[in-house]
């Protein structure tokens, strides 16, 4: 969907499996991106939500911004939780598009918290 497509979107992940992602200059995605083959991105209005649904509990989480235009054909956008159109991106991400990356700390409940940052680009 080409009207997404100039949205920043957002990645949650391990500290340590971005640092090794950066060392090799691309990232290939998580354990799940993996099986489903295509890596997971949230929009910003959807990122909260994938944050408490599947990294509660989880510490040393890093949030990365990636600029959707900066993807090209590969980042599609397709129907998943509650009919919303998630990003997906088909092939590997290079490290040195991410326009920030921050620390997530977790609230009293275990999810991590969204920077205020969380934007469009």
């Amino acid at each position: 969907m080409s009207i997404e497509s100039n949205k920043m979107i957002y990645k949650i992940c391990p500290r340590e499996e971005w640092q090794a992602a950066v060392d090799l200059g691309t990232f290939e995605g998580s354990a799940v991106d993996l099986a489903d083959g295509f890596i997971h991105f949230s929009a910003a209005h959807q990122v909260q939500e994938t944050a408490a649904k599947h990294f509660r509990g989880q510490t040393d989480l890093l949030l990365v911004a990636i600029c959707g235009d900066d993807l090209g054909s590969e980042l599609k956008w397709e129907r998943s939780r509650g009919g919303d159109l998630f990003p997906h991106l088909y092939g590997a991400l290079k490290t040195e598009l991410a326009r920030w990356e921050e620390p997530l700390m977790c609230d009293d409940t275990g999810v991590p918290i969204i920077p205020g940052r969380v934007v469009s680009c």
